[in-house]
Formats: structure tokens, sequence, C-alpha cells
């Protein structure tokens, strides 16, 4: 069951516990024990599982740790300390597991100091970059501490010598558990757990996360389920103690007038004044060609103030040791300021930040506060944040999420269940340990929170493609990997290589193009395979903030020598952030309020106060949020959550949209997108073009289209299979097939030491997907690939609930003609546009296009008159 924690122990209750020698050290260290500290440690030294919830620097990792320490000190006091694993601690970033083990050093040297006698307590990393010689140590003494990642688990419990160290292990912790959960890396570590569980019988599992909902959802994903029913579990969240200091502002006092280039240089010195003001900064970008072009350009245009010793990019293309060079800077307080994309938005020890800036918007309100977390460090400090934008969608889209931080409403994580591909990964891990009887391995796999549903026919065509029974796919050299006896029920592993093929090709996260950057023989990073095609020698670009010119390529190296002037940026190609539907929905209930207050003919000053009330903004802010809502209002009609917005426009060279202002977020409106188009397009026997935003999509074509009539043939009953029938011949569908063929261990990314090159895998692939869909369009790793697509790629679930609420009449649609877009419509549409206006970026064609819309107000409003 799980259990909200009510009850809070006292500092006496605690320290009754806790042996002498760690009782001193803590006296000496800490003057008391945090709330989450308070809560948890006595519950995890009874034995119960806990997932802490807490923003950073409030102890969570203490929490987790000091029963553990506790335990390890006393053992050795007695001289009963084993040679074997106690507590494993797992984490998504080997950088976070670097710092443990040093977070670790000084209690466990101070204990030590204060028993006066060695303890030997012992803990290590190992991961993917432990050398041989650490691994063989470890055998001989291994660590009572191990700290490990996700996919290092799973190698190990099919390694046999390490497994035995594996059979007392008492707790497990995660930590960062909320990143883990939402996405195919938290599956296959829920699944590890389970195999861990059957294997040593029982263990204290403890998670840590940051801001996160629901809290009851993350908990079960942490414990599991035992005979159908959760395992009991207590919710220690603290989130309330830390105060929010956030404003959302702007560069500019008027964002649609305001020149781009006048808006581009306040930005810089909205950004100079912020970082000067206070210590060190850490400034969120939501791209890594955004990160290297602020660095770049605060470094050009505010030399006096920023160089390469104060000022640094932090992002996943990086090196490792440019990465942790900033960081170590960072700790030292030798920065003034860190531009990242979203690789320290986890708990990395980063040392103290007074001030995160974001420069436009995170897309959810969890993802707001886990980075405006990163600031205020110590326990009751303010988290301070400074939401930039730069334009009017982002100016509602983050005051609204603004009121939503500010008031605890926080949206729903969305947790991955049924994963087929991840699924055939640990069946073949299972049979590498030992045999197992096929009705005992699927209760083990259904214990799992992310596969608590599994069908039976999925898990035994799992076994089937496992097993070798599509023999058609032999022909395509996709063999066998287990035995199944039917007779006896039972499966096992099937080749002598099985464990090393296993080994060299397990985990979740693809592979992707990425070519290494190389400056005097030394790597400083990786860019994009499709940027390196791209350069000519003599180009120069941007890498960790740094310029450098294009020397040569040879295979996926380039050579690089450093440079001056001025940088051609790259482009990235990284996917952008979505907006959570959940702060989509509170957008569209705030558009419905506002349109209210316009239908009862309020008045601009009552309209403004209410602004303020309700949204927490400024003068500025509140006042281009009634421009822009009076404007729409004028113009057309003000599409809300109770009425979709339907709008005909004919464009340069008579082109046709159709705009649909379906503030869902992208994920949601890519499914409806794709279903509509495709209806549309099989009915009319036309070729479409779709664009889409997180405040609408567009069908565009150069005749009719009957996109309102396709949308009308949709309801809940048909959109899967019609949205599922649009992606079969798509690059969506291909890419996320070879991503599900290289987990499910159909293609091997790896072979006896030879790797497979990504545009190997990318023709395999292809190859594959045509052979499985004329095969079998069932086949388990086909369906995974539609599953993955429709649910985590795109939001069918809640796709489908917009479509209910079309069907059911809950959600009228209004149509209307335009000459020019409506305001709302100028960001879907600038999109479109912006290949063919080359003279003119975004905000320029925006500011036309508002021109001509007040324009044409004025026109009508003169007429009435």
């Amino acid at each position: 069951m799980i259990k909200k924690q009510t009850k809070t122990y006292s500092k006496k209750q605690i320290y009754k516990n806790l042996h002498p020698f760690v009782r001193e050290w803590f006296e000496n260290s800490f003057e008391d024990f945090t709330p989450a500290q308070k809560q948890s440690i006595p519950e995890i030294q009874k034995g119960k599982n806990i997932l802490v919830s807490s923003p950073t620097g409030s102890g969570k990792t203490l929490t987790a740790f000091l029963s553990v320490i506790n335990e390890l000190t006393t053992l050795a006091d007695k001289g009963e300390l084993e040679d074997k694993v106690y507590c494993i601690y797992i984490s998504p970033l080997k950088a976070l597991d670097n710092d443990i083990e040093r977070n670790l050093d000084t209690p466990l040297k101070e204990i030590e100091k204060i028993a006066g006698k060695p303890l030997n307590i012992r803990k290590s990393v190992r991961t993917g970059d432990t050398t041989q010689y650490q691994r063989n140590k470890m055998l001989k003494y291994p660590p009572h501490i191990l700290i490990t990642t996700p996919e290092t688990l799973s190698i190990l419990l099919v390694a046999p010598k390490f497994r035995e160290k594996l059979s007392h292990v008492k707790y497990v912790i995660i930590d960062e558990i909320h990143s883990l959960a939402e996405n195919k890396r938290g599956v296959h570590l829920s699944l590890s757990l389970e195999r861990l569980q059957a294997l040593i019988g029982g263990f204290v599992r403890i998670g840590l996360s940051a801001t996160v909902s629901p809290l009851e959802e993350v908990a079960r994903f942490l414990v599991g389920y035992e005979y159908g029913t959760e395992r009991d579990c207590l919710l220690v969240d603290i989130n309330y103690l830390k105060e929010l200091d956030i404003e959302v502002i702007s560069p500019v006092d008027d964002i649609v007038i305001a020149d781009s280039e006048d808006t581009r240089l306040a930005t810089y010195a909205l950004l100079d004044d912020l970082i000067m003001e206070h210590k060190t900064s850490l400034i969120f970008t939501n791209t890594r060609s955004a990160t290297e072009r602020y660095v770049y350009n605060l470094k050009k245009l505010y030399g006096e103030h920023f160089n390469s010793n104060n000022i640094m990019a932090h992002h996943s293309s990086l090196s490792k040791e440019l990465r942790l060079e900033t960081e170590e800077k960072l700790k030292k307080g030798e920065l003034k300021a860190v531009v990242s994309s979203t690789s320290l938005e986890l708990g990395i020890d980063i040392g103290y930040i007074d001030l995160v800036i974001l420069i436009n918007s995170p897309k959810s309100v969890s993802r707001a506060l886990q980075r405006i977390g990163r600031s205020g460090h110590r326990l009751h400090e303010k988290s301070k944040g400074r939401i930039i934008v730069t334009d009017r969608d982002e100016l509602v889209e983050c005051s609204v999420l603004l009121k939503n931080a500010k008031e605890g409403k926080i949206d729903n994580i969305k947790i991955p269940k049924n994963c087929l591909d991840v699924l055939s990964q640990h069946i073949y891990g299972m049979g590498i340990e030992n045999p197992w009887d096929i009705d005992y391995a699927f209760d083990i796999i259904r214990k799992s929170y992310c596969y608590k549903d599994l069908s039976r026919d999925d898990y035994e065509d799992v076994l089937s493609y496992l097993a070798g029974e599509y023999v058609e796919l032999e022909e395509r050299y996709v063999y066998a990997k287990i035995w199944i006896n039917y007779e006896e029920n039972t499966f096992g592993k099937r080749g002598k290589l099985a464990r090393m093929l296993y080994s060299t090709n397990i985990g979740t996260i693809p592979d992707h193009s990425a070519v290494i950057v190389k400056c005097d023989g030394e790597v400083i990073g990786k860019v994009e395979e499709d940027f390196m095609e791209k350069l000519k020698k003599g180009d120069s670009f941007v890498l960790g903030g740094r310029t450098y010119k294009f020397k040569y390529g040879k295979g996926m190296t380039i050579n690089v020598s450093p440079a001056s002037g001025p940088p051609s940026i790259p482009s990235w190609y990284s996917e952008q952030l979505p907006l959570a539907f959940d702060l989509a929905v509170d957008i569209q209930r705030f558009r419905y309020i506002l349109d209210s207050k316009f239908q009862y003919g309020r008045s601009k000053e009552e309209i403004m106060e209410f602004l303020h009330d309700y949204l927490y903004v400024d003068d500025f802010a509140a006042n281009s949020i009634y421009e822009y809502f009076n404007e729409q209002y004028l113009y057309a009609q003000i599409p809300h959550k109770q009425k979709l917005l339907v709008e005909y426009y004919t464009g340069f060279g008579g082109r046709k949209f159709v705009i649909f202002h379906s503030l869902f977020g992208r994920k949601t409106n890519d499914a409806i997108a794709r279903a509509v188009a495709f209806l549309a397009s099989d009915f009319n026997k036309r070729n479409i073009t779709i664009s889409i935003t997180d405040n609408g999509f567009y069908l565009s074509s150069d005749g009719k289209m009957g996109a309102l009539e396709a949308l009308n043939r949709l309801n809940p009953q048909n959109f899967e299979n019609i949205l599922i029938k649009s992606l079969d011949k798509t690059e969506t569908l291909a890419s996320r097939f070879r991503h599900c063929a290289g987990r499910s261990l159909m293609t091997l990314r790896r072979y006896k030491g030879h790797e497979k090159s990504v545009g190997r895998q990318q023709v395999r692939g292809k190859i594959l997907l045509k052979h499985i869909q004329e095969m079998d369009n069932n086949f388990p790793i086909l369906k995974e690939s539609r599953r993955e697509a429709t649910e985590d790629y795109m939001d069918i679930k809640n796709a489908k609930r917009v479509i209910s609420w079309i069907d059911s009449g809950e959600m009228e649609i209004k149509t209307i003609n335009t000459i020019i877009p409506t305001p709302f419509a100028f960001n879907l549409v600038s999109q479109g546009y912006l290949e063919v206006l080359h003279q003119d970026d975004k905000a320029e064609f925006t500011k036309r296009m508002h021109r001509a819309v007040l324009d044409k107000i004025k026109e009508e409003m003169d007429n009435q008159f």
C-alpha cells in the first residue's frame, strides 16, 4: 500500500538508533536533521520502502545513505563486515555516480577517524567505463556500496561471479527516479529490480525524486507489485518548504513592436545585468545550438565581463573532460555563468548557484521547478529564477506556467508501459542467468509496474520471436537467441556467445550519428553527422563556447584548429521540448476566462486587474497579454477549451491553409494532425503538407483538402487505427523501428568487437521493416515500434481525449475565413513561410502580419461608425 508519511521523528529519536561513531560525526557536521531526514531515516532502518521527493539541497542523498553508513559502521566495529555488496546506488548519470563516490569519502573517512581504527568500508563505481583491472579488483574485494547505472546493473545480473556478490543486497537507492521513470531506461531498470528481487528475495527500495506528480505513481514504479497488489511504500513529500522567487520578464516593453535586432541586443543586455548582479548564474536554453550561441555572443558583446575562464557551455555533445572541467570550476566558484541545454537539470553537485535563468519556455511546470531548484542550494534559501520571453505565445505560456508553479500545480509524469523491445532484452538476459519456467518468468515480469498489465499473448509472441519461430527472419540474419522446451515449459539461452552479445548490446538509448571533433589530437566534443556533411574547408563553428576552423574530415572524425571571428553556428538537429498536455489545458482554461470577459464587455482596467491577480505578472506583461487577446477577439474569435477554431487562409501563390487552433502541445497535435491529413489525403487524392506547433497545426495544399470533413470522420473508436495506418510508410515509423530492433537485439550494434555504424543500422532497419510488414503485421517488435511512435513520440491518449470532446460536442468547432492570419496563427503560419521569406526572420514576418491585422480592425471599426 502507498501511504503518505505523516510522522516526524526528533533528533533525539534518530540519535537513539545511530552507532556512536556515526552520531558523533553527524553532531560535528550538522546542526540538525532536515525535514526529509526526520521523516525517513528511522523508517529506512525499519526496512520500509520509501520515496523521498524534495528540492535540491534538502539532504535527500544523506537521507538515503545514513542508514546504510550506520549499518556498515556497526558491522565493521564488530568485525562482522563481509566481502559482499550491501547497498546498490543507481543513477541515470555517470557524473552523478562519481559525485556520490566523492561525497561518501568525507563521512567514511571522518567516521573512521572518530573510531580510531580502520573500518575498511568500501565503495566503488561500476559503469561501462570501468577498466578490466578495476572489475577484477571488485570481484576480489567487492564494494560494500556499489554505485552504478541501470544498464550496468542488468549486465551484473548475468555475470556469474559478480551475481554471487549481490546475493545479500539489503538496500537499493535510485536517484533522480523522476527522470528515469518517464522513459525506457526506467522500464529497463524496473525489470532489473524484479530480477534482482527474484534472485535474492527482497531489499529496501529507496527512491529520490525532484518535484514530480503524481508521486503515488512514481512510488508504484519504484516498488512494483506482489500478487497483483502494489508493494508497501511510504511517501515523503517536502516540496512546499522551499520558497520560490520566480518572475517572467521580457527584454523589451512591447514584444510585437520591437525590432528583432533590438530584441536580440536587449536580451543580451538583460542577461548581462542579471549575471553581474549575482555571484553565479546558471542559464538554461532548450537546445545545444542556443547554448553555444549565448556563450559566444555574451563573450563577443560584453568582453569586459565574460571570457573563456568565467563563462562556459555545458551540454551532452561536449567531451566528458570539458563537462567535468566546467563542473569543477562551478564548484570552486570560479565561473560567473554556465549556459546549459538540459545536461545540468539533474542533481550533479555543481556548488552554489544564486540565480537560474530560463531562456524561453521550459514547456512544463515540473521542468521549470527542477531547473530553478538548482539555485539556492542550501536548505532554507529561496530558489530564484527568471524566465526570459521574446514572443507573445511564450509570454502567455510562461505566465500560466508561473501561476501553476507558485500554486504547486505540476503536470503529470507519463511512464511507458508494456515495451516489448525492452522485454525481449530482459527475457534474453534471464535465459542467460539460468533456464526459467515460462509461467514463473511471466509472474516475475508482471511484478514490474511497467508490465503489470502485460498480456500473455504479447509475452508469448516475444518468446516466439526470441526462439526463432519466425523462420523467415533467418533469411535476414536474425537468429534465435533462446530455446524453448514446451513439454517442460522452460526456456534458456542459445549459443556460446550469448553473454557477450547481451553485455555489448544492451541498453535503451539508441545510437545517434555523432562525429568526434578533435583539435590538436585532443577530443573536444561531438557534432551531428548531418552537420559534418555541410562543412567545407575553412568553415568555422562554435563548440564549447570557443570557435574552431574546419580542416578536414576522416571517417567519423573531423579535425579543427582554434579560430577567431564570426562563426557559422551549428544546427544540432535536437528535438524541441514539447509543451506538457496538462499545462496546455490550463492555458486553454485561461483563454476561456479571458474570452468570457471580452464577451461581457469588461473594460481594459478590469481585465488588467484580473491578469495581475490571476497570473502574478507585471504591468508590461499584463498589457502585452491584454493587447494580444484583444486583437484576436476583435479580428476573429478566441479559441479555448470549449471552442476549436478552424481558420481557412489562402497564402502566397494561392496556396490553401487550414489552421487548427488546438493548443494541446506538440505531441498531441502531431497525432491529430497526422490522422486528419491521412484521411483528407486519402479521400481527395492529393499531397498535403503538415506543420505542427504546441499551439496548433495546419494542413496545406494547392487545392481543396476537406480537412474539416476529415476531422469530423474521426472518433475515439477509429482514431488509433487511422493513426497507425498514417504511420506505415513514414520515416517516423522507420526510425522508431530501428531503435526498437536495436533494443530487442534483432539488429546488433556490436558483434565480436566490431561496431556497426548508425548508417548501416538505418539501412538494415529499413530492409527488416519492409520484410516484417509483408511477413506479419502483428510482429511484436513492429507492434512496439507503433506503440512507441503513438504513445511516447506522440501522445495518442490525450489526442483521443480531444477527439472525444469534439465527438461529444463538449468542444464545438467554429470556422472562419481570413485574408491575413489571426494573431494566434502568426507563429504557426510563419513557420511554413520562413523558407520563402529569406530576407525576413520570424519576428519581422509576425510584425508585418500584426500591422496588417491592426489596420483591418481599424477599417472594420471605422465602417461600423
